[in-house]
């Protein structure tokens, strides 16, 4: 599910589960575990990729359906909700190599991280899209993960993404913030590697200081959301509404 690819003293974390590397508590759990434990075993800095043409497409449907039926999906929150902090709260930057298409859970994780490098399609007529479209499949996003992307494209373009779960190509994505740099699909871990490397090159202790409180807002975020009754909020979070959006969405996607 996980490649681990040292570039020196850089560690790539690239996505590995088929076909399109969609989350399940095992993924979320072994992704958040190899960004905790990068620093102890000599990593100064992460990159996170996926596959060419796509990052990846967020919560696994099939998953998120199953594990409720069960009673179990706050597992999977638990698990992806602990990534995203991981990320927020790393001691070393994490760059998203993102390599392609990036909706819904995909596009949380480039959000947290310190820097996102996204691809240009070979196909100018099919770009790949970026965007929290949760709104369109029957779940509303969370208040950390809102001030995540505020905090990248400002308050009122936050809104608007969220609300209308707009999916917006990489030229838009750029323009407006949501990502820093495009390249082409085989640049992203090689631009990632060259921004981190720069970044690194900075006397460590003032630059990993100076990180540590200019990312604070997003941990606060974390620990201000932190639910203990995590069942309360899935029950909240995924409802009637949402059930019968994903179950066409899922639908659709055996169909094809």
């Amino acid at each position: 599910m996980l490649d681990l690819i040292r570039h020196d003293d850089i560690l790539e974390l690239r996505l590995a589960r088929p076909p399109v590397n969609a989350f399940d508590h095992q993924l979320s759990r072994a992704l958040r575990e190899a960004i905790e434990n990068a620093p102890a075993q000599g990593a100064r800095g992460i990159v996170l990729s996926g596959r060419p043409g796509m990052f990846s497409a967020g919560l696994d449907v099939a998953v998120v359906l199953e594990l409720d039926r069960d009673g179990r999906l706050a597992e999977l929150w638990r698990e992806y909700s602990g990534l995203c902090r991981a990320i927020a709260a790393s001691t070393v930057p994490v760059v998203a190599a993102i390599g392609g298409h990036a909706p819904a859970g995909g596009a949380v994780l480039a959000t947290f991280c310190d820097y996102r490098v996204m691809a240009r399609s070979a196909d100018p007529a099919k770009p790949f899209r970026i965007g929290l479209n949760e709104t369109q499949v029957g779940l509303s996003i969370p208040p950390e993960v809102q001030t995540g992307l505020r905090r990248l494209v400002g308050p009122y373009r936050a809104e608007r993404l969220m609300v209308a779960g707009a999916m917006i190509d990489p030229e838009e994505a750029l323009r407006i913030g949501f990502v820093d740099e495009l390249t082409a699909a085989d640049e992203v871990v090689a631009r990632s590697l060259a921004w981190l490397r720069a970044l690194l090159a900075l006397p460590p202790k003032a630059m990993a200081t100076t990180r540590a409180l200019a990312r604070a807002d997003l941990v606060t975020a974390f620990d201000a959301a932190y639910r203990e009754d995590v069942e309360a909020f899935v029950s909240g979070w995924f409802n009637e509404e949402s059930r019968t959006t994903l179950a066409g969405v899922l639908a659709k996607l055996k169909g094809k």
